[in-house]
């Protein structure tokens, strides 16, 4: 393999490229010429090879680069594409060909086709051979955002950031790098902070949705406006944000929860491998999510109870607590447990499938232009994804509502998972199932909208780096 032609070949290379970049001929390269010239050589992302060209490399803080600070740039950048090259090249004969693309997703947690790997290959291959060498490699990623085959999963990251209300996702994975640098908990605080604020922004729907699954029904006919204007009348216009305190304070135990309960089963299944298959993310995933729901499920009961609360009813979460546990036992805040748990099967299921099939669709359609999808890719397919597995396990979370809010009567029979199920199919049919659905989807565009307006301003505070 060639390493390079010499200092002095790499030099003037080098230079050529200042030149071209450098449109004004001041002998510096700025913000905005550097963003030109990367967009003009398609050379990736402009906005996140400028962050770390300009903060990195920029010594004196003038805002733009020098000769030497760029020579210095490239110098380092190369030894780093090398090793990444070498680390590729599993057979060390000096080419990266399709098997290999294929080997290196494949131990990412990706299973990408030939047919995708082909497309990524054909994007660096220059001289036609259906290989890569070093300088097809170099000349591709050199001022390419892309820092390693890993920053794809970065990428297609996708729970942390989205909160819809319903917290039954497959956890995200983290890197090595992420761990070590404690990267991990920042993003975990972060998507805490967003989904508190979304979730207190969206409340008042969140509300409804739990008024119509209980309430509605075909004698009375509840609707959107009906029971908004039901809710303002009984207890006004804050009565819109009962249960949101307890909604946002089991945000908090149950990602912590879900996440060490995730990584211990990951280690479980695999070992020490670094990620999961979809298949075992999924068990995994199901499992930790079933972990954190045993948990904390008196707080999703809780949060039932004093969304539904009269006006005077209970002085606040304590005397809710305090109020069940003497009327109706310790039973009672378990229940409508066993369909919260069925639940989580279909919907952490089909949103990782549907994620999944929208990922690989991009990927094989236009990953050979750019590592990164864009935002609006990644809120899109996140949203489709989490709403499809609304919508096939919603009746399953309609009848665990409707048992967390039976009161229970001393010596009164309890309504189980199957009796409640085959009395809504029996009395309003298959749509029955359904009520409140309309609300739920309603916050959905809001909730996402806002947790990740929150998500990114969280992620600067806290100094969360992208690579």
């Amino acid at each position: 393999m060639r390493g390079g032609s010499g200092d002095a070949e790499r030099r003037q290379r080098w230079g050529r490229l200042f030149e071209e970049l450098d449109s004004n001929k001041d002998g510096r390269v700025d913000v905005h010429e550097l963003r030109q010239g990367l967009a003009r050589l398609g050379r990736g992302d402009p906005d996140r090879a400028q962050q770390g060209i300009s903060s990195d490399w920029d010594s004196d803080a003038d805002g733009g680069l020098s000769l030497e600070e760029f020579t210095q740039y490239l110098q380092e950048r190369e030894q780093r594409l090398l090793l990444m090259f070498h680390s590729l090249d599993r057979n060390q004969d000096g080419h990266i060909d399709v098997s290999e693309i294929q080997q290196s997703f494949r131990a990412l947690g990706f299973s990408i086709s030939m047919e995708q790997a082909e497309k990524i290959l054909h994007s660096m291959d220059r001289d036609g051979t259906m290989t890569i060498d070093w300088q097809e490699w170099r000349d591709h990623f050199l001022l390419h955002s892309l820092e390693n085959v890993e920053d794809v999963l970065y990428f297609w990251k996708h729970s942390t950031v989205l909160d819809i209300g319903e917290c039954l996702t497959v956890p995200d994975e983290f890197s090595k790098q992420e761990k070590l640098t404690g990267m991990w908990w920042k993003q975990l605080v972060a998507g805490a902070v967003a989904g508190a604020v979304s979730r207190t922004g969206t409340a008042p729907l969140d509300r409804l949705k739990v008024f119509m699954q209980v309430h509605a029904s075909k004698s009375n006919r509840l609707n959107i406006l009906g029971g908004l204007r039901n809710m303002v009348q009984e207890g006004g216009l804050l009565s819109l944000w009962r249960g949101n305190g307890i909604n946002v304070l089991k945000i908090a135990p149950e990602s912590a929860i879900k996440f060490m309960a995730y990584e211990q089963i990951k280690r479980a299944i695999c070992g020490q491998q670094e990620t999961l298959h979809v298949q075992e993310r999924f068990v995994a995933g199901s499992l930790a999510g079933a972990t954190a729901q045993t948990i904390i499920y008196p707080m999703e009961v809780l949060k039932t109870r004093l969304t539904l609360r009269r006006t005077g009813q209970y002085k606040g979460l304590l005397d809710c607590a305090r109020r069940i546990l003497e009327r109706e036992g310790p039973r009672a805040f378990y229940r409508g447990y066993l369909p919260n748990v069925l639940g989580i099967i279909p919907y952490a299921g089909i949103d990782l499938a549907v994620y999944e099939t929208l990922k690989n669709r991009w990927l094989q359609q236009y990953s050979h232009e750019s590592a990164n999808p864009g935002i609006l890719v990644l809120l899109a397919c996140g949203t489709i994804s989490s709403t499809c597995g609304q919508i096939a396990s919603y009746p399953l979370a309609l009848v665990r509502t409707r048992m967390q809010a039976q009161a229970s009567i001393e010596g009164g029979p309890q309504v189980s998972m199957v009796g409640l199920l085959r009395h809504i199919l029996s009395q309003e049919g298959v749509w029955g199932l359904y009520r409140g659905i309309a609300p739920n989807f309603m916050k959905v565009i809001p909730a996402v909208s806002i947790s990740y307006v929150v998500y990114e301003n969280m992620k600067q505070a806290l100094g969360v780096t992208s690579r």
